[in-house]
């Protein structure tokens, strides 16, 4: 009976490694969605759909992170007793989740970073778009009145005088 619940808490521990692995793969697809935006946030001549798309693609992984979360959460919840009361028989899987995690995280900071680069990127594109924007407002606005201005003048068709009596 023993040699099975050790069995069954192997294989918990086993699909929590397999989930932290995963974990670490989503996240390496994260970073290179972040350089993509990146890149298409640097572009003056990339359309908003390209940048749409990753954001897209980005919400995908992010669901996949939290449905791993859940998962591991529930795993963890099932065997959290068992390795606080016997550490040494699981040692091995302890010490390469410990691991997993610690890349995890680092993961995780360099991602908030890419973020955050990101979102000054974004800001400034906007604040460009939104200056051009005015900029084409202003100039039609100028070439409007001065058709106006033109149209009301009332120029006089060029007349010949005749100087002769």
């Amino acid at each position: 009976m023993e040699q099975s619940v050790q069995s069954n808490d192997n294989s918990y521990l086993d699909i929590m490694v397999q989930s932290l692995t995963k974990k670490l793969a989503v996240l390496d697809a994260i970073e290179k969605v972040n350089m993509q935006q990146k890149e298409i946030l640097e572009d003056d001549m990339s359309s908003p759909d390209a940048f749409d798309k990753t954001v897209d693609q980005k919400s995908e992984y992010i669901d996949q992170l939290d449905q791993l979360d859940s998962g591991f959460d529930k795993l963890f919840d099932r065997v959290k007793e068992l390795l606080e009361t016997d550490r040494e028989s699981y040692r091995d899987k302890i010490i390469q989740m410990q691991e997993l995690i610690r890349q995890i995280t680092d993961r995780s900071v360099d991602l908030q970073k890419q973020e955050a680069r990101n979102k000054e990127l974004m800001t400034n594109r906007f604040a460009q778009v939104k200056h051009r924007a005015k900029s084409v407002r202003a100039n039609s606005k100028a070439t409007t009145e001065y058709y106006k201005t033109m149209m009301k003048s009332g120029l006089i068709d060029p007349q010949f005088m005749d100087n002769k009596k």
